[in-house]
Formats: structure tokens, sequence, C-alpha cells
């Protein structure tokens, strides 16, 4: 039986397709990797892949599993020529997104005394002017889909970001295809409602059909159901989506 977690690895892999020889970075978590995985084992077979340290993978290896064939090098400096040259799609964790995809993973609250201090921007300002970005949820609620976030960390379509492609949570997928370039929903997946969506963002999200003709998430076929169990057999994947 096919599960949601199957359903969000699928989607955050579509992300990827059309990328072409560039470096897919799956950051936000274990489904990202597998996204990224995925992708090249099936639909997008030049896709480079790493170990999520310093090493280019010359095969796929599973996840948690170190790689039997090395292609490359790509120490700190090389993925950050990388990053600078448009040559990285990174899928990302935040934890806020506004309707322009400005992002939060570094501080909850006021600036000058925060609730809680997070991560700092990290990479984030540079991923998102420079490189494709894409973003995975895994718990879609009001706290992360803001009206405004606390601080930018990734920068928005109204901000200049280079490309926000695709945002995948544990309830649907979203891009900045409305007009304005803010937030759009694209689909929703297998048992889910658009109005459960719609529920749990603390924004007007652009609907750009009725309701009841938004698309269902596309589900793994078989062929994409065999490889991800070879590359999560100990579906790891199901403990981090939310159902």
């Amino acid at each position: 039986m096919t599960s949601r977690a199957d359903v969000c690895v699928l989607a955050c892999a579509e992300a990827f397709r059309g990328d072409g020889e560039i470096l897919a970075a799956g950051i936000g978590g274990g489904v990202t990797v597998l996204a990224a995985r995925l992708a090249r084992l099936t639909f997008e077979p030049e896709l480079l892949t790493h170990d999520g340290l310093c090493l280019l993978t010359g095969d796929v290896p599973a996840l948690g599993r170190a790689p039997e064939v090395v292609e490359g090098w790509l120490p700190f400096r090389d993925h950050l020529w990388l990053v600078l040259n448009g040559r990285r799609h990174v899928m990302l964790g935040a934890s806020q997104i506004d309707r322009y995809g400005n992002s939060n993973i570094s501080c909850v609250g006021d600036w000058a005394r925060p609730k809680a201090q997070l991560l700092g921007v990290r990479g984030a300002p540079g991923n998102t002017r420079c490189d494709p970005t894409s973003y995975w949820i895994p718990r879609h609620s009001p706290r992360v889909f803001v009206p405004s976030v606390d601080m930018v960390s990734g920068l928005g379509t109204d901000r200049g970001a280079f490309e926000l492609r695709r945002v995948v949570t544990n309830l649907a997928v979203l891009d900045f295809g409305a007009p304005d370039g803010s937030m759009r929903l694209v689909s929703v997946h297998p048992g889910v409602s658009v109005d459960e969506v719609v529920a749990a963002t603390s924004f007007d999200l652009h609907i750009s059909d009725v309701p009841g003709n938004i698309a269902e998430t596309r589900v793994p076929d078989a062929d994409e159901l065999r490889v991800l169990d070879l590359l999560d057999p100990e579906r790891a994947r199901d403990r981090e989506v939310a159902a």
C-alpha cells in the first residue's frame, strides 16, 4: 500500500525534473535525500548526488549507506563555487515561510529578544539568490506558513529570489505561480482536502481553480516504489512524514 511518505518523496523528486547535470542537494531531511536519489535513478539520470559530506557519488546508495563508487571530491570551497554559479538545486527546510517564499531558519520572535534561537541564516541567502530552490515542510501548519517571517533567511519572489521551484508538505504541493509571484496550491495529496490546506495556512493561498478541481498529487508507480524500497528498506521516510 502506498503511504503518505511515498507520495511526498515522489513530489519532492519531481522538483528536480528537467535539471540535468547539476548538483541535487537535499538538506531538509531524509525525505529530501531520498527525493534526489529517486529522481536520479528514474527520470533524471544526469543529476549529481553526494554523500552529504564531500563526495560526489557514482552510484546511488541506500539511505545511511556509504557509496561504493565515488566520482569526485567536493570540498566546501568547490561546493560554494557550484552555489555561486547556479549549478545546485537545493531542497531546504523552513521554520517559517510566507506567501512569497521568504523563509526563516534563524530565530522566532523579535530579533532583539527572540523566543527561540534557530540555525542562523546559514547558506539560505546565497542559495535562494543564485540557484533553484525548493522546500520540504513535513508539518504544514499555521505556525510555519505565516503572514510574515520573523527573520528573512532565504529570499522570496518579492526580494529577488533566483527561482523558487516548489514547496512540498505533508498535505500538498505548492509553487509560486500566482500572478503576483505568491504561493499557489498545485495539488493536494490523496486523502487531503483543499479546505484542510487552507486551514493550515495563515495567509491567503492562491487557488487558480475551483477547489473541487484541484489536482491530486501523483502516487508512485510500481517501478518508483521498487526503487524507493531499495533506497529506504527500513522506511525511515514514514517516520518523518506527518500523516
